[in-house]
């Protein structure tokens, strides 16, 4: 194996899909329930199912540079569940393909670019796990069934069905696979075949008592290039599902593979509320810190420009007491306030997520409290006094704190010509209450 060839395999492993392929944020998310395994032409089948257009996916497989070959689509049943069939037929399919060669194909296609980059990843994490079972670089593996008219059409085709249904996440539940043995050019193998099982590394599986290759060589690469995750069905707004049904029926088991389509919880949240502003929330368990160490940390973090920092008490593993301290602030502070998070607590690791913020208008007004200037926020409906200020204040006159807040938002309502609200009258039991202006 290249050098180049193997970190794009390591890549595609490591990120759980090929970089580009569109697993960012945005689009639709597509969960491939895989009860009875996954197979080129069941995935396929079910994205049709689900409401890719043939006539439109047609259209764009038959940029490929090869003929020969036609692509149709059946209604079937199995065991009772609706689901379409993706039939490709060829008039001569002995063809023996190098990974050059179908990267030429791919290449001259001239597909859009996500449809290509998942192709791409598909057929080199292929390439790189024949040539890893056959002690070949990637560059002089001979694809057999998997370089054939089918194959290339089940996996551009699917990649083809992805974008047109806009999924940008590719997801899927643990993946079913077979017993037995199985026929191949090599002879028989055993089931599932050597390349699934190095195709499926890392991603959760169950073996079924069915002597039946229920998860093929191009079904597990198609998910080892392009899920981001694997298990139950994330959370989503669901749109569509179907079914994808394989060329044969089985005693026990419906054999097909199921696709949910729809938009991601976040997208569905945050579309109803409009655009916020996206910051980074920064957090680390603590059970060894004191709480002075706590609260330096906190205004060290504040300091450095941290929108917010607050402390959280917890009960961690074996009954031990601890903290979550968290940070709120804009993205691109991040390493700085990580870094600082991590020297002022002794950290060894910080989590981090993106939230959302919708933050009200606020303005900073100054007032003057006995001779001294105080800051105020005003907000729609608020005015709040600036702690540090009022506590300042309250050192250098002796007020109580309470006393220099309360004056310093009479002073900003006088300034802004907001008459003073009436005390609130207690009337005794059951008498009338005078309302409150807002």
């Amino acid at each position: 194996m290249t050098s180049r060839d193997d970190k794009r395999a390591r890549e595609v492993r490591k990120n759980g899909t090929a970089s580009g392929t569109g697993n960012g944020a945005g689009g639709r998310v597509a969960w491939f329930h895989c009860f009875s395994g996954i197979a080129g032409d069941m995935a396929l089948g079910s994205l049709v199912d689900a409401g890719a257009d043939p006539g439109e996916l047609g259209r764009m497989l038959d940029r490929l540079p090869i003929d020969g070959w036609s692509l149709g689509f059946e209604p079937v049943l199995r065991n009772g569940i609706a689901a379409t069939r993706a039939v490709v037929k060829v008039r001569d399919d002995a063809v023996v393909r190098t990974f050059p060669h179908v990267m030429g194909i791919l290449e001259e296609a001239r597909m859009p670019d996500r449809v290509r980059e998942r192709a791409v990843a598909a057929f080199s994490l292929l390439a790189a796990v024949e040539g890893r079972l056959h002690r070949r670089p990637p560059s002089q593996v001979h694809f057999h069934e998997i370089g054939g008219h089918d194959t290339i059409v089940d996996i551009v085709g699917t990649a083809s069905a992805l974008e047109l249904l806009e999924v940008s996440t590719v997801s899927a539940s643990p993946v079913a696979t077979g017993l037995g043995m199985v026929r191949s050019a090599h002879g028989l193998l055993p089931n599932p075949a050597p390349a699934v099982v190095e195709l499926l590394e890392g991603i959760p599986t169950e073996g079924r008592d069915v002597a039946v290759e229920l998860t093929t060589p191009t079904g597990a690469a198609m998910l080892a290039a392009w899920g981001s995750t694997f298990g139950p069905m994330p959370a989503m707004t669901i749109e569509a599902t179907g079914f994808g049904a394989g060329s044969r029926e089985l005693d026990d088991l419906p054999n097909c593979t199921q696709v949910v389509i729809g938009l991601p919880a976040e997208s569905v949240r945050t579309s109803s509320l409009g655009e916020g502003q996206q910051l980074v929330q920064l957090e680390v368990n603590l059970d060894d810190v004191t709480g002075e160490t706590l609260a330096h940390a906190v205004a060290a973090l504040l300091d450095d420009g941290a929108l917010d920092a607050w402390v959280i008490p917890v009960l961690m593993k074996k009954g031990r007491p601890g903290h979550v301290l968290n940070v709120l602030c804009d993205p691109v502070l991040v390493g700085d306030l990580r870094h600082r998070l991590a020297a002022e607590t002794g950290s060894l690791g910080v989590r981090a997520h993106t939230v959302e913020r919708w933050a009200a208008p606020r303005e900073l007004v100054e007032v003057e409290v006995d001779g001294y200037r105080v800051r105020v926020k005003v907000s729609p409906g608020r005015v709040k006094v600036e702690h540090t200020d009022a506590a300042r204040v309250a050192g250098q006159t002796g007020r109580p704190l309470r006393e220099v807040a309360a004056r310093a938002e009479a002073a900003w309502r006088q300034q802004a010509d907001i008459p003073e609200l009436p005390p609130r009258r207690d009337p005794g039991p059951g008498g009338p209450v005078t309302p409150m202006r807002p």
